[in-house]
């Protein structure tokens, strides 16, 4: 195994889309079509990586930041793949990009059914939030 951790690409969205549709407990919107995705990388050039064995994706995740706070977004690896560390290594790597940035907190969203999701955040010294709420609202796409 020769894991390659790189920046995100579009030309990545086929195989990172394939690996995301088929990890238990990340969903999926209208937001994470090509184009969304294409608009989200612009926004935050060189926050977002990839996992590589050789040719094999085996990991990705979305990072970004509003100038204020950091986000990460998708994390998912090949379950395959799993308990290597490539999924910290992921995260450090746009935690790094973050600070780069002068950004000094970064926030997550987990589904309160992904046991597994929280699981390895709360193992890899991220703090749960209680006493905080989140509520979406769909305004459209013009």
């Amino acid at each position: 195994m020769n894991i390659c951790i790189r920046e995100m690409s579009l030309e990545d969205f086929d195989e990172v889309h394939t690996l995301w549709l088929s990890t238990p407990g990340l969903g999926l919107t209208r937001s994470d079509s090509r184009d969304g995705i294409d608009i989200f990388l612009q926004r935050n050039p060189g926050f977002s990586f990839i996992a590589r064995d050789g040719d094999k994706l085996v990991g990705a995740t979305l990072c970004g930041h509003d100038g204020r706070r950091g986000y990460l977004h998708h994390m998912a690896v090949d379950t395959q793949y799993r308990q290597q560390g490539i999924g910290k290594s992921l995260a450090d790597r746009c935690l790094e990009k973050l600070r780069l940035a002068n950004i000094s907190k970064c926030h997550l969203f987990v589904y309160t059914d992904n046991e597994i999701g929280q699981s390895f955040w709360e193992k890899t010294g991220w703090i749960k939030r209680g006493e905080l709420l989140l509520y979406s609202k769909e305004i459209g796409i013009v």
